[in-house]
Order: structure tokens, then sequence, then C-alpha cells
């Protein structure tokens, strides 16, 4: 899923991710979460959705890592909740969320290993890519990709729908083929 900053990329992927975890789904990966301070947007967390361990992605105040636009990115916590979250999803879970794949995020090698192990493992996966970001990486992912939605105001729901739909559909056929999903 790609489209433009603010458009609610990250609202339907946890929308999706809940309906996949309400169908028994085990859902793993990361997601990215604004930190805001009276209204302010003064960094980013990530979250582990396999274990629910959260750190800090980037922020104003950081004064170590690399630089990105306002933003100075966590390496340490993007390695330890990003990247093992996503290593632990691509050899367990039934479905992988990467939220979000962007210039922070690709600052890290070890998260960029960590995507790779998801875009080799047979699961079904949910990434939201950068809508401008000129990236090896994001072209494999689109390469790959299924479906490759792009988010609007007019089509958040219907995307939604579809993009669950999807994966149950994906996830049931492959359980009653003694998949992985078992």
């Amino acid at each position: 899923m790609t489209g433009p900053p603010g458009i609610g990329k990250s609202t339907v992927v946890a929308r999706v991710v809940l309906r996949l975890k309400s169908a028994g789904t085990i859902v793993g990966g990361c997601t990215t979460l604004e930190k805001k301070v009276k209204g302010v947007r003064v960094g980013f967390e990530l979250k582990d959705l396999g274990s629910g361990t959260v750190g800090e992605l980037a922020s104003v105040a950081g004064r170590m890592g690399p630089k990105v636009g306002k933003y100075r990115v966590n390496l340490v916590d993007l390695s330890r909740v990003g990247a093992a979250g996503l290593l632990a999803a691509s050899s367990s879970a039934e479905a992988i969320v990467i939220d979000e794949l962007g210039p922070m995020e690709l600052v890290s090698p070890d998260f960029r290993r960590g995507v790779r192990a998801c875009i080799n493992a047979d699961r079904q996966l949910i990434a939201v890519v950068h809508e401008r970001l000129d990236d090896d990486l994001i072209v494999e992912v689109k390469e790959k990709a299924a479906k490759v939605f792009t988010l609007t105001l007019e089509n958040r729901e219907a995307v939604e729908e579809e993009l669950s739909h999807a994966v149950l559909v994906a996830l049931g056929y492959r359980r009653s083929q003694g998949g992985a999903g078992e």
C-alpha cells in the first residue's frame, strides 16, 4: 500500500491487523506510530506486533543516529524492535505487516535484512511503502506484490475491506491445503 503522507495508510493497516487477529490469524511484523506532545509531532515509535515491544524510531530530540528531515533515527531501537520483529515474523506469523518502509527505516541495514527475510518467507505480507522513495528494496516489494493499493480519501474503506478479505482468503486456502497456516 502506498499513498501521500497523512492519507491514512497506518490507520488502514491497524484496522486490517485488527480484522486479521479477530479471525484468529497470527500477525507479526511492526507498525509505526506518531509520537505527539501537545498536538505537535515530535517523533515516531515502533511496535513489534508479535511481542508487543515498543521502541523509538526517530525523534526531534535525538542527538545520535542518521538525520532524516528534522528527526534523528534511533538505529538501536530500529534493530532491537523493528528488525527483530520482522525476523521473528518471517518464521512464525501467518501474516506479516511492515508499516512503514520509508527513508527512516531504510537507513538501517538490520531493518533491510528483516524486510528481505519477510519478502522471501512464505507468508502473507502487507507493506506500507513510501510513495516517492526510489530504493531497490521498495521496488522489490512492489514487484513481488500480488496487488499494490494507492490509498486515497475516497478508497480507504474499500481498500481496508479488500485487503483484509484477500489475506483471509489466502490464509484459508493455505490452511485447507495443509500449508503454513496450520
